[in-house]
């Protein structure tokens, strides 16, 4: 896993960009050599934070395609500030990264 993201001031609000590079694994699929089933494998939530403070929390499940992209905006910070994210999979893996309000 790893995130990527982007953060623009636009007017009073700040866009936030994120592409997750991740598999997303449904746990429906076969293995077309094995005929077993691919366990599920999946980003189960997604947290933005500035200054401290949770600004954003998204719920995922196994339905959202590889390597998902998120996008909200919001109103506060500045060119400078540093928004961080975090995310943790169905297996426990977490990962983080931040951009810098450009």
């Amino acid at each position: 896993m790893a995130i990527k993201g982007k953060a623009k001031l636009r007017g009073e609000k700040v866009q936030v960009k994120l592409l997750i590079k991740h598999i997303m694994e449904t746990g429906l699929r076969v293995d077309a050599e094995t005929g077993n089933k691919i366990p599920a494998y999946h980003i189960t939530e997604v947290v933005g934070s500035w200054e401290g403070k949770e600004i954003f929390r998204s719920n995922l499940g196994p339905a959202v395609s590889k390597n998902p992209y998120l996008s909200f905006q919001l109103k506060g910070p500045s060119v400078g500030d540093t928004i961080s994210f975090s995310s943790v999979d169905n297996k426990g893996i977490k990962d983080s990264g931040a951009a810098v309000v450009k």
